[in-house]
């Protein structure tokens, strides 16, 4: 093999490793959660904290009964993240304090 030949197989062989290198790192991507396991995590975190995730539904005279309480008020009557936590206020009046 003649020197010019082997300078070419050295620069082959050497794309060749460059090539394979890119090839086999992978690229940095963000991996995308589904809904599904969103909700299962959430579910998860809530059992690990002793929380309980309830939906329910609250008759007009009960959420007036908060209002009357003053837990909330009138004109919020119909936000529901103000109903919650009149509704949170109330079992924590009534039940006892935090844990």
């Amino acid at each position: 093999m003649t020197e010019q030949h082997v300078n070419e197989a050295s620069i082959e062989v050497e794309a060749m490793a460059q090539n394979t290198e890119a090839a086999v790192i992978p690229p940095t991507v963000e991996r995308s959660t589904s809904r599904a396991a969103e909700r299962m995590r959430l579910h998860r975190e809530r059992r690990r904290n002793k929380l309980r995730c309830l939906t329910i539904e609250l008759r007009e005279r009960e959420i007036d009964a908060l209002i009357k309480m003053g837990l909330l008020k009138p004109e919020t009557r119909n936000v529901t993240y103000d109903v919650q936590m009149a509704l949170y206020a109330f079992l924590e009046k009534t039940l006892g304090a935090k844990q």
